[in-house]
């Protein structure tokens, strides 16, 4: 358990808190490196699909062995100085299979994105109609209870609770003797 934790850290500080801090000293020169930008940029490519990858796939590698120890070692693989895995993984890898599916990626891109504005659309529309629904019901119940409020209210004011006048009030009570109190 402590281990899975310290290699989670590793992996978010040196997959991620290291890379862009390095990403934005490239950025942030008095005069660009593109070289160097282009590395980098190579590199949040690879850890996007990564990540997406991941995400799908997890399921089925998390309970492997070493698991979280091997991304950890691929990750620093994939920017290390002595490796810049990141320029061969891109170059022979990644590249190649972009290019040839470029038109496919993005017309499915496309598709997903009007599917995905169709789909918050819809449910933007079910929900409003559902909370306008709910918000009357509510009112309703409000009103119901206001007017049971209202005629209990009026039954008290108009007398159907007995009264009992000052001088029966004094014949019930008991008449005691402060002196017997005090002892």
């Amino acid at each position: 358990m402590l281990g899975d934790l310290i290699t989670r850290s590793l992996v978010l500080f040196l997959g991620y808190a290291y890379p862009a801090f390095e990403c934005f000293k490239s950025v942030e020169k008095n005069k660009v490196d593109n070289a160097e930008l282009r590395f980098w940029c190579q590199y949040w490519v690879i850890i996007g699909l990564l990540t997406v990858c991941e995400s799908v796939g997890d399921v089925f590698m998390s309970w492997m062995p070493m698991y979280g120890e091997t991304k950890l070692a691929f990750i620093i693989y994939l920017w290390h100085p002595k490796t810049k895995g990141t320029l061969y993984i891109y170059e022979a890898l990644l590249r190649p299979f972009v290019a040839k599916h470029e038109t496919d990626i993005d017309r499915k891109f496309l598709e997903y994105r009007a599917r995905a504005w169709d789909f918050a659309l819809y449910y933007w529309q079910n929900c409003t109609e559902l909370g306008q629904t709910t918000f009357f019901q509510a009112l309703e119940y409000l009103a119901a209870q206001s007017s049971k409020l209202k005629t209990s209210g009026s039954e008290v004011c108009s007398g159907s609770l007995p009264i009992v006048s000052d001088t029966e009030t004094r014949q019930t009570q008991p008449n005691i003797d402060n002196d017997h109190l005090m002892g």
